[in-house]
């Protein structure tokens, strides 16, 4: 069973950055996409971007599109980064990770992804 465990996360002023990272362990993520979705209070889990096997398909959604970069690392490959830079307020959220089989626009979606860490908290003070 993959285990999922993000990092990084914290307090930060508007217009500065942070780096999230997540480590999966305990099986294999190939041929896995990964993928960082996000929860503010009151809302839904939503989409922010994800990568697939080879590093070659990086979507975004449009409000963090310029802002934030996500990165896998070249090994292992089990591990998935998120650079959020020029943070605002509004990316205040629980921020997960999560592995799963998909391709195109399938990644954008919750129910593609089978394995899913327990959050880490992003809070952007105005």
């Amino acid at each position: 069973q993959v285990q999922m465990a993000e990092s990084g996360g914290g307090l930060v002023q508007a217009g500065g950055s942070l780096r999230l990272s997540c480590a999966a362990s305990g099986g294999t993520v190939n041929p896995y996409a990964m993928g960082w979705f996000r929860q503010a209070p009151g809302a839904e889990r939503e989409f922010v971007a994800a990568i697939n096997w080879s590093g070659g398909y990086t979507p975004y959604a449009d409000s963090v599109k310029g802002r934030f970069t996500i990165s896998r690392d070249n090994a292992a490959k089990n591990t998935v980064y998120l650079q959020m830079n020029s943070l605002k307020p509004e990316d205040t959220a629980v921020y997960y990770c999560a592995a799963g089989y998909c391709s195109g626009y399938g990644c954008y979606k919750r129910n593609n992804y089978d394995f899913w860490g327990q959050g880490t908290q992003v809070t952007v003070s105005s």
